[in-house]
């Protein structure tokens, strides 16, 4: 029960972030059909979160690299956000949107409240620290398209 209260604090927190004005992202296409820049990086950033909290009472705990990550791409993941929200808006209108994104905000915390469906902890956590380091959207992007695809596979820009 705790892990749930720590996972919806997690989600509050992280869903403030979505009122802070910031400059837009520039578009980058997309691999995954469907999903857009601003949704592929909102949904990087809530599964870092959320198995960063499943992680956090193990030998890999990785909260020290998420927070790295969260700093040093604040202004972009809070763009992203922003993007998302006004996507939103446009689609459900204001009160829509804030439902859409609570209702993506749950399903992401319940698709990886029990763990990355095939990278360990110590795989995220080396996920979070090579991210902490890049710049730029397009490697975010590009990091989204690997570790939220449907699949295992080697990611070659992890090290």
């Amino acid at each position: 029960m705790r892990f749930v209260k720590g996972v919806a604090a997690s989600i509050a927190a992280a869903s403030m972030l979505l009122s802070v004005p910031v400059l837009a992202v520039p578009g980058v296409s997309s691999s995954v059909p469907g999903m857009g820049q601003a949704e592929k990086l909102r949904r990087l950033d809530i599964m870092l979160m959320v198995t960063g909290l499943r992680c956090r009472t193990t030998k890999d705990n990785f909260n020290a690299e998420y927070g790295r990550f969260t700093t040093a791409h604040l202004g972009t993941l809070n763009a992203a956000s922003r993007t998302l929200k006004a996507d939103y808006a446009k689609r459900y209108g204001a009160v829509g949107a804030n439902r859409a994104l609570d209702k993506l905000s749950v399903q992401m915390a319940n698709q990886y409240g029990q763990g990355h469906p095939w990278l360990s902890c110590g795989q995220l956590k080396q996920v979070a620290g090579s991210l902490a380091q890049m710049r730029g959207v397009e490697p975010l992007v590009a990091a989204a398209d690997e570790v939220l695809d449907s699949g295992p596979r080697r990611l070659a820009w992890l090290r």
